[in-house]
C-alpha cells in the first residue's frame, strides 16, 4: 500500500486535480458544495455577510473572488471562481476586510451565528 506522503506527491504532480476522489466525491464535486453551503449560510446571514472582487489590499487571484462572513469570534471567508459570484446575495465591498488571521480550524467560528 502507498503512503499518504507518496500519494499526495503524486497528487501534486496533476495538472487537473478536479476529478481525484475519496471513492465518494471527487475535489470538484466537494468544492461545489462548500460554496452552496457557504452561500446558504451566507444569504441567510446578510447583514454579517460580504463579497469583494478584491483583498483589503487591492490584490486579488485571477479569476477570484473572496466571500466572507463575521461572525462573535471573528471572521470567517473563502475565496471562489467568479462563476460563484451570483449565489452570493450579500452586501459587495470594493475591498474585503482585513484577513484576521482565521485558517481552515476555526471553521467552527460559523456555530456562534446561531447563538443570534
Amino acid at each position: 500500500m502507498k503512503s499518504v506522503k507518496t500519494i499526495n506527491n503524486y497528487i501534486d504532480e496533476l495538472q487537473d486535480k478536479s476529478n481525484i476522489s475519496d471513492g465518494s466525491h471527487t475535489f470538484d464535486e466537494l468544492y461545489h458544495h462548500r460554496a452552496i453551503l457557504f452561500a446558504v449560510i451566507c444569504n441567510t446571514y446578510k447583514d454579517r455577510a460580504w463579497k469583494s472582487l478584491k483583498h483589503d489590499d487591492g490584490t486579488m487571484f485571477d479569476d477570484y473572488f473572496v466571500v466572507g462572513i463575521t461572525t462573535k469570534q471573528g471572521e470567517y471567508s473563502y475565496h471562489y471562481h467568479k462563476n460563484y459570484w451570483s449565489y452570493f446575495n450579500v452586501a459587495e465591498l470594493d475591498n474585503a476586510p482585513e484577513w484576521d488571521g482565521h485558517k481552515p480550524s476555526d471553521i467552527n467560528r460559523l456555530l456562534t451565528l446561531l447563538e443570534g
